[in-house]
């Protein structure tokens, strides 16, 4: 199947420029195309993270269960994460400024309908089309970038989409804690109108139209797309209500992971016997793609794994609210608007490999300096370790994309865009996963050791007993008994928020252990033969 970029045409005034000379002159159309791509891609991104920071008040206000209110961020992540693989060839179907605006559009209508759900069904089926529409935003923006910018410029188009990929994420709890509390859930959801007008409009300027190919539905590869759809749905609910419904212990989750290992084996042996494969999987034994994937995995886990596992912390232990925790987690997306624009001129200067293992390390060393957490260490504690991280995040992924995606042809520009940007997600869906078992797990085995230290046969614990039993009897608890019993409870409550916080320091520790691996992944990469005005060859 021929690859997506085939059916992007450079503007008029544009020639395709394939050796990236540092002369090269990039029309203006170009950027445009460039820069309101990239502007739906961080819309897609944030609606991840901005609907999650909402998620209690959204399952009150339409009356979904604890459990059940999940699905609506489920929801939104199947669908996005299946379409993604699909979007290089229905591109091609329906043309790319076509399927672009189209997808941004519905992209639009169905925020706006999220936030006029009555019920659980309604806001579960909404969130879906909008993840499959908004799915699509995310590897358009990567394609377009490495497919109509010459490679002298694609560092600088990456460093954009980098605000997608790593800023997004970050700044999505602050926004949407601050709808949230000052305006209401709804506008989590109506925060998309204005710059999603202002994306529809450049898109529509800068693409140029070209005709659809309905013929090639029928050359399609059907057997790949089903088996990677299903194994890909299939996969993505195992990863969300695993640890929730005990993961294997579940009839349900259990014949989900066989459906997902049995459907994506298959799909990987038709994609490597297929003449025109959905996906090209080959490019994974290049040595640069290859490693870049594995790191990009890495980056997805960790950077949605603290993204998570952050504003867990914040509110089981701290008691923030939703926007507390946004301004806690601004501090780790607010620093990359100003680093990001420079990335560029760092893979001009440095070695790329060495910006990238910079940048793994900052952000594996703000993970470890959260692994001695007390009960005090809050937001004013957690400031620099946000700060080392925004650095760490900034300095990763234009230069991880950039090298990752050198030497790849344009024919298969299509293919490396969306094994990247799924193998992120990915990443962030078992990162997700691994973290909840984890955290729940470490929990447990904490509270069964501080428990052994705290028994009423210790002097200390009595002493302990005794002085909470006199501090209710002086607070109007009036029977001896039920203020002792009171104690008690103190106590073992105070033992149980000790036992997370030492889960939750042990659950940085894994994060930075991860960033680690994806440090040694960036060193096997291969030198890049030269930059040549910050662009990668």
């Amino acid at each position: 199947m021929t690859a997506i970029v085939s059916s992007i045409p450079a503007p008029a005034d544009t020639a395709w420029n394939p050796t990236g000379a540092a002369g090269a002159a990039t029309s203006p159309r170009v950027w445009v195309a460039v820069v309101g791509s990239t502007l739906g891609a961080f819309m897609a991104v944030l609606n991840i993270q901005i609907v999650n920071a909402s998620l209690a008040d959204i399952q009150g206000a339409i009356g979904a269960g604890i459990d059940d209110g999940g699905w609506i961020s489920t929801a939104y992540l199947i669908a996005e994460i299946v379409v993604i693989p699909l979007t290089g060839w229905l591109s091609q179907v329906f043309s790319l400024r076509n399927y672009l605006i189209a997808n941004a559009v519905l992209f639009l209508a169905f925020s706006v309908a999220c936030a006029f759900a009555a019920n659980l069904g309604q806001m579960i089926v909404l969130r879906a089309i909008q993840g499959f529409t908004g799915g699509v935003l995310i590897p358009m923006a990567f394609t377009i970038i490495i497919s109509l910018l010459p490679k002298a410029r694609q560092p600088i188009g990456l460093a954009l989409f980098a605000l997608s990929a790593t800023f997004a994420p970050a700044i999505g709890p602050t926004i949407g804690g601050y709808l949230t509390e000052n305006w209401g859930w709804q506008y989590i959801f109506y925060v998309n109108l204005v710059p999603g007008a202002l994306m529809i409009g450049m898109l529509w300027f800068s693409l140029d139209r070209t005709p659809m190919q309905l013929t090639l539905l029928g050359k399609g590869d059907w057997r790949g797309i089903v088996t990677m759809a299903v194994g890909l749905a299939a996969l993505q609910t195992v990863l969300e209500e695993g640890n929730q419904d005990d993961w294997f212990g579940s009839p349900f989750i259990l014949r989900l992971a066989i459906v997902a290992a049995l459907s994506l084996s298959l799909f990987v042996w038709i994609e490597l016997t297929s003449s025109h494969p959905l996906l090209n999987l080959r490019l994974l034994v290049r040595r640069n793609f290859g490693f870049g994937i594995l790191a990009n995995f890495l980056l997805g886990t960790a950077l949605y794994g603290s993204v998570f596992i952050l504003p867990v912390y914040l509110s089981r232990i701290q008691g923030y609210n939703a926007e507390q925790i946004g301004m806690v987690l601004a501090w780790t997306g607010l620093p990359q608007l100003v680093l990001i624009p420079l990335v560029p001129s760092l893979m001009q200067r440095f070695d790329v490999r060495l910006v990238i293992a910079a940048g793994f390390a900052l952000f594996a060393a703000s993970n470890f300096m959260n692994v001695h957490m007390t009960a005090g260490y809050a937001s004013d504690q957690l400031f620099w370790p946000n700060i080392v991280r925004a650095i760490g995040q900034a300095l990763v992924f234009a230069p991880l994309s950039a090298i990752a995606t050198s030497g790849i042809e344009k024919e298969h520009a299509g293919s490396a865009s969306a094994l990247f940007n799924m193998t992120r997600n990915l990443g962030g869906a078992v990162g997700i996963a691994l973290l909840q078992t984890f955290l729940t797990k470490r929990e447990q085995y904490h509270s069964n050791v501080l428990v052994q230290s705290v028994s009423l046969f210790e002097e200390a614990t009595r002493s302990r007993v005794e002085r909470l039993t006199a501090y209710f009897l002086s607070h109007g608890v009036s029977d001896h008994a039920l203020a002792a019993h009171k104690g008690v409870i103190a106590i073992a409550l105070r033992v149980r928020q000790q036992a997370y916080i030492m889960a939750f320091s042990d659950t940085f520790f894994l994060l930075g252990i991860a960033l680690v691996i994806a440090l040694a992944a960036t060193l096997l990469l291969k030198k890049p033969s030269h930059i040549e005005s910050g662009g990668v060859h």
